[in-house]
């Protein structure tokens, strides 16, 4: 049997174990191998040594890529269930809890909540926009009267 098909036979085993045993760590090895045997086809046999320099070069080509697509996802990816994500920007009531604290109504939760620096405290059921999330406290901003009617 030819040199090429055993590693691209090898390969396929490979493969087929990823599907058994799931983790992209072995589909590199098993792609890396489909490749040295298709350039050891297309190129002949030239010896046991360049087939493991190609293979290994081929395995670090793929697991760079993969590297390089990971750090290309996560510098870009969104943020997810994060408090902020879906509270910053949204309108909530204001309202006072137990010791005059200032807590929130937004939709059907109440948030403990903060002034924006240099906000007074305005009275009791003002519209205010919700600016950050620090923890589980809302930090928020009182509505002008105009914007705060429409909401």
């Amino acid at each position: 049997m030819e040199p090429g098909l055993i590693w691209i036979l090898v390969g396929l085993v490979v493969l087929g174990a990823e599907l058994l045993l799931p983790g992209v760590y072995i589909l590199w090895a098993g792609l890396a191998a489909i490749g040295t045997g298709l350039v050891m086809l297309l190129a002949g046999d030239p010896g046991f040594g360049v087939d493991v320099v190609v293979f290994l070069a081929l395995l670090a080509g793929g697991v760079a890529a993969s590297l390089a697509t990971r750090r290309f996802r996560s510098r870009t990816a969104q943020r997810v269930n994060t408090p902020d994500s879906g509270l910053a920007g949204r309108r909530a009531i204001l309202l006072h809890g137990p010791d005059n604290a200032l807590r929130v109504r937004l939709g059907d939760s109440e948030w403990p909540a903060r002034l924006v620096a240099g906000a007074a405290t305005p009275p009791l059921g003002t519209p205010v926009q919700v600016e950050a999330v620090e923890g589980v406290v809302l930090v928020v901003r009182p509505l002008p009267d105009d914007l705060g009617r429409a909401a």
